[in-house]
């Protein structure tokens, strides 16, 4: 399964070794500090808070998110599938994120998904044991593996927040795309996952933008 960044010691060890090999991940550092631990607890919550915040404002995700906790307390696929559809969609929740929603409940409740045997499996199997799951593609896998599992290999290359920060990083005329930075990643082996936060630490600053909170994506 590789290593894990369980400690800021552990996060701090990988950004020394990606600085020491990678001039502009030294240069990020310099410029915007190092990055701190943004671990977020595991399981149904998480990935369910995961679905939820996708395509929505910081605003809106954390307001739909109160709403839903309060909601569903406790917060079990179980409590998820007692809801009737109405009862989901005032809690903030789409239509289609409804059934998103429930398909990871039932995934979890039928044995579908074992989120315990993630701990153990490589990179490739666990992302695709994770988006068998409507509704959970390869970022929202990722983002998962990174946050909550602490995985050190992880690189999200799909997040825009990443890509812009590597453009700005290279003073690319674009913006690289998902495979681009995958490719470039590659040199980052194997710590993709603590140079996925030095990036959104350099994004944060270039756009003005304060320290990440825990539960930020980016």
């Amino acid at each position: 399964m590789g290593t894990r960044l369980d400690t800021p010691d552990d996060l701090a060890r990988a950004v020394a070794d990606l600085a020491s090999r990678d001039i502009h991940l030294a240069r990020a550092v310099e410029v915007a500090g190092p990055p701190r631990l943004r671990a977020q607890p595991q399981g149904f919550p998480a990935l369910l808070r995961i679905i939820t915040e996708q395509q929505l404002s910081v605003a809106s995700a954390k307001a739909i998110w109160a709403r839903i906790e309060a909601g569903l307390a406790p917060l079990t696929p179980e409590a998820l599938l007692a809801r009737d559809e109405a009862a989901l969609r005032a809690m903030g929740f789409s239509g289609q994120k409804v059934r998103y929603a429930r398909d990871l409940a039932e995934a979890l409740v039928a044995g579908r998904l074992d989120l315990a045997a993630l701990h153990e499996a490589e990179e490739e199997e666990a992302v695709a044991a994770l988006t068998s799951v409507k509704g959970i593609g390869r970022w929202t896998a990722e983002i998962y593996l990174l946050f909550g599992l602490r995985r050190a290999d992880i690189m999200p290359a799909g997040d825009l927040a990443l890509q812009a920060g590597l453009q700005a990083l290279h003073g690319l005329d674009a913006r690289p795309a998902e495979a681009d930075l995958r490719q470039i990643a590659e040199a980052w082996r194997p710590w993709r996952g603590a140079a996925a936060l030095t990036l959104w630490t350099y994004y944060r600053h270039v756009k003005g933008l304060p320290p990440a909170a825990p539960d930020d994506k980016a």
